[in-house]
């Protein structure tokens, strides 16, 4: 149990001693300058996206060295499936996105699990209850008067992150996935909080409306030294993007999403994106909108770079322009280029870039979600927000994602728990002062008068447990995180 002085806060050694601990088993990471969201993709930023190096054209050639008629193959197949799954998502809209009942959640993920796998998305309901949720985001405006994103601290994001119900949905939602590697250091039975952003976005707001893209990084999903230390892709670069399994947990652990350092990129691997709604919202009121197609859509962002249309947009008719005749690989042509991707920044999609995902009409909504909904997203999930809230009411969020146990994981819970008690930022977000001034920010006393021991351990303040369930690498990890914790 992490020490308490009688007045609540943490006794002054013993945070000396758990914070020296996290410090000596952890990497140096750069402090990151003060900014905000729009730093972390070059749409919203004011940079120029330069040419990639000659490197990438490196990299590109040796993914497909040797196999590159099993590619075009693939590429081929890709494309047929995605033009009958584009149709059935313009079709069904919102309704395709699969919903649970908190209160049923064992029941609802044993029905719907295959479906959740294939749509990459889940809406569970009322995971906690609307007036809890509602009165939130009152709360949250008296501490601050945000329009998005910018606090990490406020007394709302500690009691949901530490909220039992939501840390269930959390734990049950990690059982979608799986590890195929026993040995794999990586525990599903327990969350580890990341502190996330908020959003409360005023009707008719246009601000910061960010476009299909994908977290985690960008040209590390190509790069060897990125998601290639666990071969996350491999099946999609051999050409066999069908055995390509999304949910297997195990590949990623050793994979690297953040080597640029970039400002928002995210060191935590995130198994799910979600958030909290603290509004009701509909399609349109500034809402998510993803595309529900996980496999399918990762494979093409990874197979793209390698293929170039014969003729183009303006010479040829639209169905013209997207049969499968009319593009090419690209050989001796090919460039460093990988559409979208920029280091330091998430990748971003568009119409132009990626022409066979339709994105227009596979982009959907959400359906109505009320206060107290949690919304989960597969960390590879093209996602994107309205570009202008057209609803009555503001459509408010606490981002909130679902993070397992591993080492890289615990070492970025080590070095964020010190940043809880200093009001400041998480590593992952711009540096700065952030709420180290603010009147009334939650302490660690704070924390424990919301927190049962699950949200305790979930913040770094607990020793984890291993459980019955865990493999040998799991348990293996969790002795591992416990010392870097300083357990």
């Amino acid at each position: 149990m992490f020490k308490t002085s009688r007045i609540g806060q943490p006794r002054l050694c013993q945070v000396r001693l758990i914070t020296a601990a996290a410090a000596q088993t952890q990497p140096r990471t750069p402090v990151k300058r003060e900014g905000n969201i729009s730093d972390a993709f070059i749409s919203l930023s004011s940079t120029e996206r330069p040419p990639l190096p000659p490197r990438f054209l490196d990299i590109k050639k040796a993914l497909v060295a040797g196999h590159e008629h099993r590619v075009v193959d693939s590429w081929k197949r890709l494309l047929e499936r995605l033009r009958a799954e584009n149709r059935t998502i313009a079709k069904e809209g919102p309704a395709i996105i699969p919903n649970i009942d908190f209160h049923e959640l064992d029941k609802g993920l044993t029905t719907f699990g295959a479906e959740i796998r294939e749509r990459g998305v889940a809406v569970v309901r009322n995971v906690i209850p609307e007036k809890e949720a509602r009165a939130y985001k009152d709360e949250i405006e008296e501490y601050d008067n945000p329009q998005v994103f910018e606090l990490y601290w406020s007394a709302p994001q500690v009691k949901a992150r530490a909220h039992p119900n939501l840390l269930k949905a959390q734990t049950a939602l990690m059982r979608l996935w799986k590890s195929s590697d026993p040995e794999s250091e990586i525990s599903m039975s327990q969350p580890l909080m990341y502190a996330d952003r908020l959003r409360i976005r005023q009707p008719g707001d246009a601000n910061f409306a960010l476009g299909p893209h994908i977290d985690g990084g960008s040209v590390e999903r190509w790069e060897p030294h990125g998601y290639g230390r666990g071969g996350v892709y491999h099946r999609i670069f051999e050409g066999s993007w069908e055995e390509y399994d999304p949910w297997d947990a195990s590949t990623r652990v050793p994979a690297i999403t953040n080597k640029y350092n970039g400002l928002g990129a995210c060191s935590m691997f995130r198994m799910f994106q979600g958030w909290l709604s603290m509004s009701q919202t509909r399609p349109l009121e500034g809402t998510l909108m993803v595309n529900p197609l996980l496999q399918l859509s990762t494979a093409y962002v990874l197979l793209r770079p390698f293929f170039q249309p014969i003729k183009h947009v303006g010479q040829v008719s639209d169905d013209e322009y997207l049969s499968n005749d009319n593009w090419e690989f690209a050989g001796a042509s090919m460039t460093s280029e990988l559409q979208g991707a920029t280091p330091g920044h998430g990748q971003e999609l568009s119409a132009v870039l990626h022409p066979h995902l339709d994105l227009k009409k596979t982009m959907v909504h959400m359906p109505e979600i009320r206060p107290g909904d949690y919304v989960a997203w597969h960390c590879d999930t093209i996602h994107a927000v309205d570009q202008v809230h057209q609803g009555k009411s503001d459509s408010s969020v606490l981002y909130i994602p679902v993070c397992p146990v591993t080492e890289i994981n615990a070492e970025y819970a080590a070095r964020q728990r010190a940043a809880f008690l200093a009001g400041t930022p998480g590593p992952d977000f711009p540096g700065g002062k952030g709420e180290s001034e603010h009147i009334n920010r939650p302490d660690y006393a704070y924390l424990c008068s919301h927190a049962d021991p699950s949200g305790l351990r979930a913040h770094g303040f607990e020793k984890l447990n291993p459980t019955a369930e865990d493999t040998n690498g799991a348990k293996r990890v969790m002795e591992l995180a416990n010392s870097i914790l300083g357990f």
